[in-house]
Parts: structure tokens; C-alpha cells; sequence
């Protein structure tokens, strides 16, 4: 394989293992207070006060986490031309710090567009899990760049 994934390298089925990392806790409150300064997110006793039972991670803040893998492990070796957007996105359990998240994406299907040659459409499922839970999940296309 070419070292430069290409819309050719993306068939249906095929799972990237984009790695894992730890949350880290300044970091999670620091992206919270600047972009989604809810008490839960911020404050200790308001997290242990929540419905999340302890201070939790905004959920844009793990969605952050799962775009820098996927740019590091796959978007900047690539062939990427953006995305038209997303078409779900859930966030299926809190997020603490110290958890450990392991990321990935799966390619659900891929075609060839119709209207711009040398460009495919790549539908993808994004993960974040903690151990076998499930805590992030969105589905997108994505657009890649073909080799010919």
C-alpha cells in the first residue's frame, strides 16, 4: 500500500485503529471553560451533584479527542478533501478524567461521486471506548482524493 491513504485504501468494512489515550483532567475542565462552561464540566461537587456523578467531560471535548487521533493516525497522511458533514452524533456515557479512551473508525461504504471525478465519498462510524463500553459515536462522510 501507498503510504498516503487514498480513497482506494478506504473499502467497506475496513476498522483503523486510531489509538488510545488518557483523559486528562486540567485539560478537559480548561476546554470546558472555554467552550462549554457547564457546572458538571467545571466544578467538582456540581459533577458529583449531576446525574454524571462526578465531573465530566464535555462531550465536544471528546469529540475533540477523537478528531486529533483521526487526524494524527489517518487525515494527515491522506488524500482528505473534508466532509460534507455529520449525519449522528451521541454521546452514550460520561467521560471522567483519568479515563482511558481507545478510538476508532470504521468505513460503513464507499463510492465514487458521480459529479467530481477523482473524488470518493466515504461513510464512516467514529468511536471512543472505555474498556468494551462504548462512551462516543458519530457517523459522517468523508471525502477522499482517488490515486488515479
Amino acid at each position: 500500500m501507498n503510504d498516503v491513504i487514498a480513497f482506494e485504501d478506504l473499502p467497506a468494512g475496513r476498522i483503523i485503529p486510531l489509538g488510545e489515550l488518557v483523559v486528562d483532567r486540567d485539560e478537559m475542565v480548561d476546554f470546558a471553560r472555554r467552550f462549554d462552561p457547564q457546572p458538571f464540566h467545571l466544578d467538582e461537587d456540581a459533577g458529583r451533584d449531576s446525574i454524571f456523578g462526578g465531573l465530566s467531560a464535555s462531550g465536544w471535548y471528546t469529540a475533540s479527542l477523537w478528531m486529533r487521533v483521526y487526524v494524527d493516525a489517518v487525515l494527515s497522511g491522506s488524500t482528505g478533501q473534508g466532509s460534507p458533514g455529520v449525519r449522528e452524533l451521541r454521546w452514550l456515557a460520561p467521560v471522567f478524567a483519568g479515563d482511558r479512551l481507545a478510538f476508532e473508525v470504521e468505513v460503513l461504504s464507499a463510492r465514487l461521486s458521480k459529479s467530481r471525478p477523482g473524488l470518493g465519498l466515504v461513510e464512516m462510524r467514529g468511536t471512543a471506548r472505555r474498556g468494551d463500553e462504548v462512551v462516543y459515536q458519530f457517523e459522517s462522510t468523508g471525502m477522499f482524493g482517488t490515486r488515479g
